[in-house]
């Protein structure tokens, strides 16, 4: 059996990212351009999957920025 190759992809700047983590090395990256639904997304997500859930924030093209959903969703 072959092994599973990564996806690998750049990341947008100006997009909201968040990851969750299906199991053993199984990452799945998701990302939305508007704050407000990328924050309703994360939101969402938690409910399902709880602590594998999470949010990276903001790509600016270096580092992610607006990483504090809790600070986001209070300002929104």
């Amino acid at each position: 059996m072959s092994r599973r190759s990564l996806k690998k992809f750049d990341f947008g700047k100006g997009i909201y990212y968040f990851n969750i983590n299906k199991g053993a090395n199984s990452n799945i990256t998701i990302k939305r351009v508007e704050k407000a639904k990328a924050i309703d997304a994360y939101k969402s997500y938690v409910k399902s999957y709880q602590d594998k859930v999470e949010w990276l924030g903001k790509w600016d093209g270096s580092k992610f920025i607006e990483s504090d959903v809790e600070k986001l969703s209070k300002a929104s």
